[in-house]
């Protein structure tokens, strides 16, 4: 069963070249959300939440 995050995403096309990708589509939409939720301000604070 997939979670409600998934169902939300999966139509969600990945635009990306196949051989430049590191990390799940989904798990970037992840990061990032969680990211602005715990107050990141920029890709760059993104990023670092990231790692």
């Amino acid at each position: 069963m997939d979670s409600v995050f998934v169902e939300c995403f999966k139509e969600l096309k990945d635009p990306r070249v196949d051989r430049t990708k590191k990390h799940l589509l989904l798990d970037i939409i992840a990061i990032a959300i969680c990211a602005v939720i715990c107050g990141a301000e920029g890709w760059e604070e993104i990023e670092d939440f990231g790692k």
